[in-house]
């Protein structure tokens, strides 16, 4: 499975903000539509990711006047991106290698969409469901005339 595999399941939905935006404006779109992360664009470009993380740290920070304090002093700036073609061995990673729970999908310079860490997850489980559900119709249809009860086959020794 590659990661344009699990864009797909997931969906491409993408929400965003503006650096100039206040953290208030960004929580508020965050508890709004329930996202652990928003995308930073600038002059139509990814130039940062904001999550649950990074706005935590920041109230913690700032104190009182959180909610005036913009995007822009407290994203994470040049985050690490994901490519559709990743498997998703590379591609977990990848994730845990640069400490992302969310990674923004990116081709040819134009951001895809993104993945988080759950996404990854849930991927990996329908595979793996898909892949026992093969083996075991494989098991079961199994024809009896290819190893006949009771006779060993030439690659066995009897004991």
């Amino acid at each position: 499975m590659l990661l344009s595999d699990v864009l797909a399941i997931k969906g491409k939905l993408l929400y965003t903000i503006s650096p100039q935006k206040t953290l208030a404006d960004a929580l508020a779109l965050m508890t709004e539509q329930d996202m652990g992360s928003l995308v930073v664009i600038e002059q139509g470009a990814l130039s940062g990711m904001l999550t649950f993380r990074e706005v935590l740290a920041a109230i913690h920070q700032a104190g009182p006047a959180w909610q005036s304090v913009p995007v822009a002093e407290v994203m994470l700036r040049d985050p690490a991106v994901g490519e559709p073609r990743m498997d998703l061995h590379e591609l977990r990673s990848h994730m845990i290698d640069h400490h992302q729970r969310y990674l923004p999908v990116v081709e040819g310079g134009t951001l895809l969409g993104v993945i988080s860490f759950h996404d990854v997850a849930r991927a990996v489980l329908e595979e793996q469901g898909f892949e026992s559900l093969i083996l075991r119709n494989f098991v079961r249809n199994w024809p009896d005339e290819v190893l006949p009860v009771g006779k060993p086959s030439a690659n066995c020794s009897e004991r």
